[in-house]
């Protein structure tokens, strides 16, 4: 695998996984995804393969039937799935999000109720803050849950919900009259069951349909239509309205992590092909490589690489510590989204014509990699995380 995307200090056991994922993405994986993305299919034996590993319960702890590991573990195989197909990535990331959503803040009941069966892949999640017109501005809602004597109902619609089509648990965030001074506290983050598929799905939920997407396929991205969807108290996550929205932000902020992960995947397979590349075309008697201008090339998104590799692996490690981290994640979001950007179109350039042709991987990388800019947060509102913190923590005296 060469020298790229080696960490320090793992464990035997993380070192057996990661091995098993490595191989699994070798084999089952990237010999495949071409086909799978270009006809926009669903990995549906990928996603089992991924069941049989036990990678959808790689975090949720032992005693509700996962493998208890950390989050440097879960981000190290997603960076490895993603290198084979990010999509597949994209299938995991949404359902950890709300599995670690309930880890940190559900009930026992709940935990006792969704983790067993999330664990195994039977129950696969999805969450939803967005809406149409809404982009990064969470605070203007609209979707609302209204108390009833049996419970709420809601009625609203989201928008950009990965698994949306094929999950049957959504965290979903609405807004409830808690009463509070700030529109944060007046935010409530619902467990909502529906059946997996399209259409009408459930008693007053609607998924349309996938929407079509220039890269990120195979993955199926949707709006979720709500209308007097009624819904009992028992499903506010941790039993307590008022809580949704920073509920949401800590999972976002794992998710953060989770897509540097999935940068740096992209980031290192663009390397791997462009490398392989200029080292079979030849120009001028030579190969490519072997001219400065692409040698200087390779040595950059190379080192891109490995700096993207090392924050994330970073900010893994810090979260796992307990502390928050919502300006190592974006940083780590930040710059392997932006490098991975960078090293793939590098690699597109050093493919010539031929990266433009849908035979090359390179292609599909293209595509996909601008996705990365904007998912769980743009570069800009990173940007505006990170500047915050540093005046706080650099205030001028």
């Amino acid at each position: 695998m060469g020298q790229l995307c080696q960490t320090e200090d793992l464990t035997e056991d993380q070192q057996e996984i990661l091995k098993a994922v490595r191989v699994f993405v070798d084999e089952q994986i990237i010999p495949v995804a071409q086909e799978l993305e270009h006809a926009d299919e669903y990995p549906t034996e990928i996603v089992e393969g991924l069941k049989e590993l036990g990678v959808f319960g790689l975090m949720i702890p032992e005693e509700y039937g996962g493998l208890g590991e950390s989050l440097l573990t879960y981000a190290l195989c997603v960076e490895e799935i993603a290198r084979g197909w990010m999509s597949v990535s994209g299938v995991i990331n949404t359902h950890f999000i709300v599995a670690y959503m309930l880890m940190q803040h559900g009930t026992e009941e709940q935990k006792q109720k969704y983790l067993p069966r999330m664990a195994t892949g039977d129950v696969r999640g999805s969450f939803s803050m967005s809406e149409p017109g809404l982009g990064s501005d969470v605070s203007a809602i609209k979707t609302k849950a209204v108390k009833t004597d049996e419970g709420y109902e809601i009625t609203g619609q989201k928008m950009w919900l990965t698994n949306g089509g094929s999950s049957n648990l959504v965290a979903l965030l609405v807004r409830t009259d808690e009463g509070a001074d700030s529109v944060y506290r007046n935010m409530t983050t619902f467990l909502v069951e529906k059946e997996s598929g399209f259409g009408e799905v459930g008693q007053g939920i609607t998924v349309p349909g996938k929407i079509d997407k220039m890269g990120y396929k195979g993955v199926d991205t949707t709006e979720l239509v709500l209308e007097g969807h009624k819904i009992a108290a028992e499903q506010v996550l941790g039993g307590e309205p008022g809580k949704g929205f920073y509920q949401m932000m800590d999972g976002v902020e794992v998710g953060r992590v989770n897509v540097a992960a999935r940068a740096c995947g992209l980031a290192w397979r663009g390397f791997e092909l462009g490398v392989a590349y200029a080292q079979q075309r030849e120009t001028f008697g030579k190969p490519i490589a072997q001219h400065q201008a692409v040698l200087f090339r390779l040595a950059e998104m190379a080192t891109k690489v490995e700096t993207a590799h090392t924050m994330m692996v970073r900010a893994a490690r810090l979260k796992d510590t307990g502390r928050r981290l919502d300006v190592e994640a974006g940083m780590a979001k930040m710059l392997a989204s932006e490098y991975a950007n960078e090293v793939v179109e590098d690699s597109f350039r050093i493919h010539g014509g031929y990266g433009y042709s849908k035979e090359y991987e390179i292609e599909r990388l293209m595509r996909e990699v601008k996705f990365m800019l904007i998912g769980e947060g743009t570069s800009d509102i990173q940007k505006m995380i990170i500047g915050r913190s540093l005046l706080r923590d650099y205030a001028a005296r």
